[in-house]
């Protein structure tokens, strides 16, 4: 496989961050026009309690900048590695897949315990992707 069959999966996790970012300012646009809340609380974000739903949004926009983050450096490492084999492939979107679930989930019904089970199985794969990534490197003759 070319090495840019990567992208595609990082470019998801791109779109999906972009739709959670959307969710996010609409959640708060209802929030200042219910009344819940009043826009001088954006100014430093204290002053208020932001309003569940907002909160939750929030939080998981800023969620899919920490785990996440390790994803787009395993992608990376794969194509500096020249691991783009299906195994690696598919690993990268199993990762996307599942964080499509946990996000769907959080800002679904948020069942903690739905939620527990997607997180941790998005981490099982990124370990695994990571796995893969090292153990190919590892394997690969010298330059």
């Amino acid at each position: 496989m070319s090495n840019g069959v990567l992208v595609w999966p990082m470019f998801a996790m791109v779109v999906l961050t972009a739709v959670v970012l959307v969710h996010l300012f609409r959640s708060r646009v209802r929030a200042v026009r219910s009344g819940a809340i009043t826009t001088t609380y954006f100014r430093a974000f204290q002053g208020a309690v932001e309003p569940e739903h907002a909160a939750l949004a929030s939080r998981h926009f800023s969620n899919l900048f920490e785990a996440p983050t390790l994803f787009y450096v395993a992608c990376l490492a794969a194509i500096v590695t020249h691991d783009t084999t299906m195994t690696a492939v598919m690993l990268a979107w199993a990762y996307v897949a599942a964080r499509i679930v946990h996000t769907v989930v959080h800002l679904g019904g948020n069942r903690l315990k739905h939620r527990i089970r997607t997180y941790f199985g998005s981490w099982l794969i990124l370990l695994a992707m990571w796995l893969h990534v090292v153990i190919h490197a590892a394997s690969a003759p010298p330059a």
